[in-house]
């Protein structure tokens, strides 16, 4: 697979490699890079260069991708608990410590395999089969509503919302510190670190637009409990936003810290509200998991 890219450069300009590993639709990293620009699978304005190459605005960059590992995802018998579902939808409540769908360093024992085992087959086929079924994702370490497609029709529907803005997401989380003000938006566009590219950030470079409603429901000594609306769904949206503004989500290691007793970040994805394909609009909400009220007790004293 060929992709294209029309270099834009704004300053001092990058080297070729550096470029390739920061541009976000290639999602590669600078090493695999450089072996395929010494291999001759990249070419700028129809010739091979060196990975030292100084990138220059209106470049036009052919990336000749190597094929993805095969993998496969087949069901299993694992408890979920689901909260509602038809013949054309279900909406799961996923634990704490699931993976959404199989990947590299997950390929089995997650919601996807799940799914597979409860519906019979009977989930949409446009996100391939690794991802059968899944319009958003929520990170292995968030918990929380997830709504599932059966059909592709029904796929298409839900996933125009999200599109769109009409697909409504809340979540809730504990986080250092105090926003002031305590209720506002964060409008920052997001985009991989050049430092990590395992991490996201606040960046104007090779980024897209993040916007994040927040409003403040309880204030603690050094923490507090937040409500966050999701105007878009970037990677890593909240946590991200949250540390970009000196408050970052509790027992978040990437981006803050941990924090003793917590398993990662203190995150719940409470209430989803979206029209189903049949025209009815339709909410849910999730009460907060165990691990998220124990939490909420330490911080209390």
């Amino acid at each position: 697979m060929t992709e294209r890219i029309i270099a834009e450069t704004e300053g001092s300009s990058q080297r070729l490699d550096i470029f390739l590993s920061e541009n976000e639709s290639l999602d590669i990293s600078r090493s695999l890079a450089g072996t395929l620009i010494a291999d001759g699978s990249v070419t700028v304005n129809g010739k091979t260069v060196s990975k030292s190459y100084k990138v220059k605005n209106g470049d036009i960059i052919d990336v000749q991708l190597p094929p993805p590992r095969e993998l496969s995802a087949e069901p299993q018998d694992i408890p979920i608990n689901i909260i509602y579902e038809d013949d054309q939808l279900l909406v799961v409540d996923k634990p704490k410590g699931m993976v959404v769908h199989p990947a590299a360093g997950n390929p089995d024992g997650t919601l996807v395999n799940a799914l597979m085992y409860h519906c019979r087959g009977r989930l949409s086929s446009i996100n391939g089969v690794i991802r059968p079924g899944i319009v958003h994702r929520i990170d292995k370490l968030t918990s929380g509503l997830l709504m599932v497609a059966k059909t592709d029709a029904a796929h298409n529907f839900l996933a125009a919302q999200i599109k769109d803005h009409s697909f409504e997401r809340e979540y809730q989380a504990i986080v250092a510190g105090c926003f002031s003000p305590e209720e506002g938006t964060i409008d920052a566009p997001i985009g991989r670190s050049t430092a990590d590219r395992k991490k996201m950030c606040v960046t104007q470079r090779n980024s897209k637009r993040a916007v994040t409603h927040y409003r403040t429901l309880q204030r603690f000594d050094g923490y507090s409990l937040v409500s966050f609306e999701l105007e878009t769904g970037r990677t890593h949206q909240i946590r991200v936003h949250s540390a970009f503004k000196g408050h970052p989500v509790l027992g978040d290691s990437v981006y803050g810290k941990p924090f003793k007793g917590l398993d990662g970040q203190c995150l719940h994805a409470k209430r989803i509200g979206f029209i189903h394909p049949n025209g009815e609009y339709m909410s849910f909400d999730s009460p907060l998991p165990d691990y998220f009220i124990k939490t909420l007790e330490t911080v209390r004293k």
